[in-house]
């Protein structure tokens, strides 16, 4: 049976969406209404083992067919509700007669939906606060009376509606957490999914395993046998094609299909030169020596180098390639007989940030997985890992027995090193960067800090410092190291090495790494940056 064009294969995953293995179990859906930490909050319940999904303010209630609704979280937002036009609650979410949680904007649109009042605050309330608990509620059981929490809001609840009692104020919010048991509904005035609200997970746990009555199906051991379930329906006898990365998503959504189908995958292994030190050798040892993956290994170095040449813009480094990589995978792909599908390891924020989500979404930057193949290759899509965010991603890897370097490797841009490298990219510069970033990973590890930082590397800027070594004076390029700290990478903070981690980075790479004379570390966070700097 032939598969459909790739761009309509797209259309059906998402209509297709209730099949999905991972919207089969007991769901917490967050209304999303521009807040900055709504994928926070779908993480934070997942760590309680229950699936929640994200899905914009404006969603129709069909966006939920095929989801075993359990409750829904109202999310932060920008916007005063008081405001002409500002987002709203759909009356359908109500009317589902389910649990609602709404949290600081989402908590001041239950009161202004259900007849209270919502009015600016005497005073403004940003950043750490104690709240106090007033009244007992399934929301706060089994928490200490005096809570710290984090606060973000200029409005205040003036008038709670009818069915709702206050169960927690503030120095500055008389209504801190405010109940109606009897529906279900709460509205916490504060952030509990950030980790600045310690005993927040809690609070989160109440509601959904308590208030809704998950009772937790949302485990890896599930997910792998019901994926695989699922990956053997859609494909059938067919073949599979899967482009690796090197990165952890492509090899977890590999190993996921193999496990299903075995030898009707074929992995395609573009080697664009644009890897890290060491990588492109164990990408090749990991699939096919010891997971016996057929693979097939194109080492292309020198055509991508040839489309980078005298190219400075970012965007156009990735365009470049993209096209590149599709023009070698396409050729590679076509030798394939009888190839039906291409998987591809989407994550659930590759979904968001590239503006698929609903309305408002923005497109940050260019897609860095797999995508816009020519429609006549007729591939169907097998995206396994559509659902699930990183650190879910990892958990499934460990799993599935993969390698521990390769489950718990640092997040890389599918560009590559291209795009860590300022200005044009050539060889010259490539070999410099590896070198640099292999310090940082090596100085990293041997702190121990490997684990516990979302994301480390070195950056080769197009600025040259003067500088002196032994009688000579200098005039090389300036490395900048960045690391950050995150759950998901849609925010991050910079982490804070130790003093003397960094010491040692910057005296290796300028004495082991010819061509590099200064070296500088970014401390800034996302926002307002970008954890990559292009």
């Amino acid at each position: 049976m032939e598969a459909p064009p790739l761009t309509e294969s797209l259309t059906e995953t998402r209509r297709a969406a209730a099949d999905d293995p991972a919207r089969g179990h007991e769901t917490v859906v967050v209304i999303d209404f521009g807040a900055q930490y709504s994928m926070l909050i779908a993480r934070r319940v997942r760590e309680q083992s229950v699936y929640c999904e994200v899905i914009p303010f404006d969603a129709p209630a069909s966006r939920v067919d095929g989801l075993d609704v359990r409750g829904f979280i109202l999310s932060g937002g920008p916007a005063s509700v008081y405001e002409e036009g500002a987002p709203q609650t759909p009356l359908w979410v109500y009317e589902s007669g389910k649990p609602v949680l709404g949290i600081c904007y989402g908590m001041q649109l239950l009161a202004h939906q259900l007849g209270g009042r919502v009015a600016p605050g005497t005073e403004r309330e940003f950043g750490p606060a104690w709240i106090r608990q007033s009244a007992p509620s399934p929301l706060l059981a089994g928490l200490p009376e005096d809570l710290d929490v984090w606060m973000s809001h200029g409005d205040r609840v003036d008038l709670m509606p009818p069915g709702f009692a206050p169960v927690a104020e503030s120095a500055n919010s008389p209504v801190a957490v405010m109940a109606d048991v009897a529906r279900g509904y709460y509205g916490l005035q504060f952030h509990p999914e950030v980790v600045h609200t310690p005993r927040g997970a809690d609070m989160l746990r109440n509601f959904v395993r308590d208030v809704c009555g998950c009772e937790g199906t949302w485990t890896p051991g599930n997910f792998i046998e019901e994926t695989v379930a699922a990956i053997r329906a859609q494909v059938g006898t067919g073949r599979v094609i899967c482009g690796l990365s090197g990165g952890v998503d492509s090899a977890v959504a590999a190993a996921l299909v193999h496990k299903a189908i075995g030898d009707q995958l074929t992995c395609i292994f573009v080697d664009n030169g644009l890897l890290r030190a060491g990588e492109a050798e164990q990408v090749v040892s990991t699939f096919e020596r010891h997971m016996a993956i057929n693979l097939i290994h194109v080492e292309a170095e020198a055509q991508f180098l040839a489309a980078l040449a005298e190219v400075t813009n970012p965007e156009t480094k990735r365009k470049r390639i993209g096209e590149t990589f599709i023009r070698i995978f396409e050729r590679e792909a076509r030798k394939i007989e009888d190839a039906n599908f291409l998987c591809q390891g989407t994550l659930y924020p590759d979904v968001i940030e590239s503006g698929s989500h609903g309305a408002g979404a923005a497109v940050i930057k260019t897609h860095h997985n797999v995508g816009g193949l020519p429609a006549d290759m007729k591939l169907g899509l097998v995206e396994p890992l559509r659902w699930l965010f990183k650190d879910e991603v990892r958990r499934i890897g460990e799993a599935l027995g993969l390698q521990e370097e390769m489950v718990w490797r640092h997040p890389f841009p599918g560009p590559g090193l291209a795009i860590r490298v300022m200005g044009e990219v050539t060889r010259e510069k490539l070999d410099m960067l590896r070198g640099a970033d292999l310090i940082v990973m090596d100085e990293i590890q041997k702190a121990g800090l490997y684990r516990s930082i979302w994301q480390s590397f070195a950056v080769l800027t197009d600025t040259k410092t003067v500088g002196v070594m032994g009688d000579y004076r200098t005039y090389g390029y300036a490395v900048a190291i960045r690391a950050v700290v995150a759950d998901d990478a849609m925010t991050a903070d910079w982490a804070k090495l130790p003093h003397d981690l960094l010491g040692r980075m910057s005296n290796r790479i300028v004495n082991e790494v010819h061509g590099i004379n200064r070296v500088v570390y970014d401390i800034t966070s996302k926002p307002p940056g970008t954890i990559e700097w292009e």
